[in-house]
């Protein structure tokens, strides 16, 4: 649900460390994705404040006309791969057959967008953290968080033929994001499986108004709450 190709942050925050150690930062072809390591590290390193676009950029080595053709702010760095997310899913559900049941379509959706797995938990940790104890990051999330939403609403409006901002489409976009979060919750709570589990079973769950004879079927054993993936 959060935002990057976060699998690789450990390996790119410690090269980032090796470079300053000696000639300080990395060569022009610096990826967004290094930029977004490094400003991660500084944030929670010297607080997010305290932190500024030229350090980023001298920290990896390039300048900061670099740094704004990745990102348009400090903020959007935690931001960028949730956004991504987001058209991710928007672009998913605009190639779902007519035929597929609308929340079958949203599930797969989602799961096919998110990449997470257990050792991507710390990193992503970190930037909840940031989030929620930056008041700048505090006020933006909401804008994100609608948008994600309004993608589920938006094709929930398509299928029901009815607006975007009428009852039922809403209803469906805030009920599958609580869903996902919830299950982002547990799985970075426990760290045991890909977040892609967590989710699958969340929403599937979700489509059938919780009936516990599906919350049953896809808990993989009766001592854990690690959910199985259910078929499409």
């Amino acid at each position: 649900m959060l935002t990057g190709t976060a699998s690789t942050g450990t390996a790119s925050a410690g090269g980032a460390s090796e470079a300053a150690g000696g000639r300080r930062g990395r060569p022009p072809g610096t990826s967004r994705r290094e930029l977004e390591v490094i400003a991660l590290r500084l944030f929670t390193e010297q607080g997010f404040d305290h932190t500024t676009i030229e350090q980023i950029a001298a920290e990896a080595g390039v300048s900061k006309r670099t740094f704004f053709r990745y990102f348009s702010s400090k903020t959007s760095v935690l931001w960028s791969e949730f956004d991504h997310e987001v058209d991710v899913i928007r672009a998913a559900l605009a190639d779902v057959p007519a035929g597929t049941p609308m929340m079958d379509a949203i599930r797969r959706a989602v799961v096919a967008a998110n990449h997470y797995g257990p050792q991507d938990v710390p990193e992503l940790r970190m930037r909840m953290n940031l989030i929620g104890n930056v008041p700048a990051l505090q006020s933006s999330a909401a804008l994100h968080y609608d948008a994600w939403e309004r993608a589920i609403s938006d094709f929930a409006a398509t299928r029901t033929g009815q607006p975007a901002d009428s009852l039922y489409p809403l209803a469906v976009g805030r009920a599958t994001l609580a869903a996902c979060r919830a299950a982002y919750d547990r799985w970075s709570a426990r760290a045991d499986a890909d977040l892609t589990f967590y989710l699958d079973a969340a929403l599937a769950a979700l489509a059938t108004g919780f009936d516990p004879d599906v919350i049953r079927a896809t808990a993989r054993a009766p001592s854990q709450d690690i959910p199985r993936r259910v078929a499409t």
